[in-house]
């Protein structure tokens, strides 16, 4: 039990040095297997870091291109299916089930990237079940609302997305409820190996609405272990 304690303990100092100190190369320090465990160590205010931290990567070109999924780089086209476990550092009550949950990406058989959120267990998987959240990868350089750089978009439209295939155990594509259904965008920044740091904003449909924070920071970490390759 000590020795679980203080590794972890060492991952949590690893991850203050990068948000304190902008030093990335830290994250590529911690064993892919323990960085989950980063999700129940940080305080929320440290999830907000992560995204200012990022934001200092576009000013060095090296750093900018840098990519933290396989499906959107020139690696391995293998992969079929990717999972991230993911918190967010706060945000309305009534969506207090998206404190914890899983992100999948996937690509179809056209090489478009659409991925989903969806509960980890109990009623949170049961809901997410019953109204699956799905959305579309798109390469995009700016929030729309701030300006700010990022390196890609997760738009939910209205959720009637044409997937003609999805992974197995997956529920069909159905119209999103609200607030999912008033022009949520995710953006999304590369933070170091198999960590990104997202913002969820809620746009509006209509064009006189002006855009909020549907809730705060997301920090995504990726699970290894549970990619799945094409046969």
């Amino acid at each position: 039990m000590y020795l679980s304690i203080n590794i972890h303990s060492v991952d949590l100092v690893r991850f203050l040095i990068l948000c304190f100190r902008s030093s990335r190369k830290k994250i590529g320090d911690i064993p892919e297997e323990r960085r989950k465990r980063l999700l129940h160590l940080l305080e929320p205010r440290l999830i907000s870091r992560a995204w200012e931290i990022a934001g200092t990567r576009y000013e060095d070109p090296k750093l900018a291109s840098k990519n933290a999924s396989s499906f959107l780089s020139d690696g391995d086209g293998d992969i079929m299916l990717e999972v991230w476990n993911c918190r967010t550092s706060g945000g309305p009550l009534f969506l207090a089930w998206l404190k914890f949950f899983k992100k999948a990406i996937f690509c179809s058989k056209n090489r478009e990237i659409y991925g989903r959120f969806h509960g980890e267990s109990g009623l949170a998987g049961i809901a997410s079940s019953i109204s699956p959240l799905y959305f579309k990868v798109r390469q995009l350089k700016e929030v729309m609302s701030t300006e700010q750089p990022c390196d890609r978009a997760y738009e939910f439209g209205d959720g009637l997305f044409d997937l003609h295939e999805y992974p197995r155990g997956f529920p069909r594509p159905m119209k999103h409820s609200w607030p999912f259904n008033d022009q949520v965008i995710v953006y999304v920044r590369y933070v170091g190996p198999g960590l990104l740091i997202g913002q969820a904003w809620q746009e509006g449909a209509a064009l006189e609405q002006v855009p909020r924070k549907l809730f705060s920071e997301i920090l995504m970490v990726k699970d290894y272990a549970s990619q799945v390759k094409r046969q």
